[in-house]
């Protein structure tokens, strides 16, 4: 068994307990409207407002059969190079436009690019492809509605929508141009590496990623379906660059490090950054994160 007492430093820790103070480790056996509003108050007790100068608005992106809310991020910078789509974690069944606000928002002062948060349809209300349908359809609404450069972004859940949104595009006249993913889920062996490894990891379980994963699903086995595991993809030829953060004491841990793998052997560009002593959600304090981003 990993001790992860020994791994994990002080200042980690004490990220991990403060969080599990408002989000239990049991909080999966709670009903989902419960875990949403454990979830919500975490992040609003987190939360930690806009960085100077940047705006933000809210509004919808039109589909035939549903608005998709969207946040739009700006700074006053006169034109930024490149936007930025984000899909926010949350297990496919939690979150929204207000849950990753401030880092949406830090994102954009730190790299001085329009961020896009997308406010996809969840479990179980809404089953796969529900959530990749919309992620697609912030593609196609971006591609049509910008001009500059389209980079995709997410973490945990979102990560997975990223990395399935750049393999459905590679043929696209506007191709995103990169894309970074924040301890993605992108469906590996879960017989192996860090799933075994850190099966019982503080902040998140193999458990935990099973459940997730059937409320997706409504239970439906999905096996090789690529628009919900990326590493099902047998090619992964002509990927954007693409840039994984991972935490070390985190099941998807090894998703991270298998992706890379992949892009490079198809001759494409990746870099894999992996944590040490982290865990899910501690890599998410926003200058570890925007200094790797």
């Amino acid at each position: 068994m990993t001790d992860y007492k020994k791994l994990i430093d002080a200042e980690t820790w004490a990220f991990i307990e403060r969080t599990n103070s408002y989000y239990p480790p049991d909080t999966i056996d709670y009903t989902i409207d419960q875990q949403r509003e454990i979830y919500d108050r975490m992040c609003r007790e987190f939360s930690a407002g806009y960085p100077q100068g940047v705006t933000a608005e809210t509004t919808a992106i039109a589909t035939p059969s549903h608005p998709i809310p969207i946040r739009i991020y700006r700074t006053p910078a006169p034109e930024a190079a490149a936007m930025v789509l984000y899909f926010h974690g949350g297990g496919f069944i939690l979150g929204g436009l207000d849950s990753h606000d401030d880092l949406c928002a830090e994102l954009c002062s730190r790299t001085g690019y329009e961020v896009v948060s997308v406010d996809y349809r969840l479990a179980p209300e809404h089953l796969h492809p529900a959530a990749f349908d919309d992620a697609i359809s912030a593609f196609e609404w971006a591609a049509t509605t910008y001009k500059r450069p389209i980079l995709l972004c997410g973490d945990s859940a979102g990560g997975n929508l990223a990395a399935a949104v750049s393999h459905a595009t590679r043929g696209h006249a506007r191709r995103p141009i990169g894309q970074v993913l924040i301890y993605p889920g992108l469906d590996g062996d879960r017989t192996q590496g860090s799933y075994v490894t850190h099966a019982e990891a503080p902040m998140l379980t193999v458990r935990d990623l099973d459940f997730y994963t059937n409320i997706r699903t409504g239970g439906e086995d999905r096996t090789g379906d690529l628009t919900l595991s990326p590493l099902a993809d047998a090619d992964s030829a002509n990927l954007p660059p693409t840039v994984l953060i991972t935490a070390q004491c985190d099941p998807l841990s090894s998703d991270g490090e298998a992706y890379r793998d992949r892009v490079v052997a198809a001759d494409g560009h990746a870099f894999w950054f992996e944590e040490p002593g982290q865990s899910l959600g501690g890599i998410f304090l926003v200058d570890s994160l925007m200094v790797r981003g």
